[in-house]
């Protein structure tokens, strides 16, 4: 269990993929630039076996956005984008109507 004030330091927001692209050397990983409102940001996410980069440029995505920044593959990934998982499928974790960019979730 997480208490509800640990909860509350997640800083989930709504972002919009502007851009996508193949990590080179990973079948896995894809290059993600986000627009997060204020700012856009690189996101490296382990998508890349069940979405093609066009598949995602224009989605509303949910991004975890004051993880902590980290280098995958060389790259800085400023952030997390939420997705489900099962069995080998994944999801990303989308806005089901349009909302402004950096709007806050929780």
């Amino acid at each position: 269990m997480v208490a509800y004030e640990e909860f509350e330091k997640l800083d989930l927001r709504a972002a919009r993929v502007l851009s996508a692209e193949r990590v080179e050397g990973s079948d896995k990983l894809l290059r993600l630039e986000v627009d997060l409102g204020v700012e856009k940001r690189q996101l490296v996410a382990g998508i890349g076996k069940h979405y093609a980069p066009d598949e995602v440029v224009g989605k509303q995505i949910v991004v975890l956005a004051n993880l902590e920044a980290r280098k995958i593959k060389g790259l800085e990934s400023q952030g997390m984008l939420l997705a489900a998982w099962d069995e080998g499928n994944v999801v990303l974790l989308t806005l089901d109507r349009e909302m402004k960019e950096g709007s806050r979730i929780g």
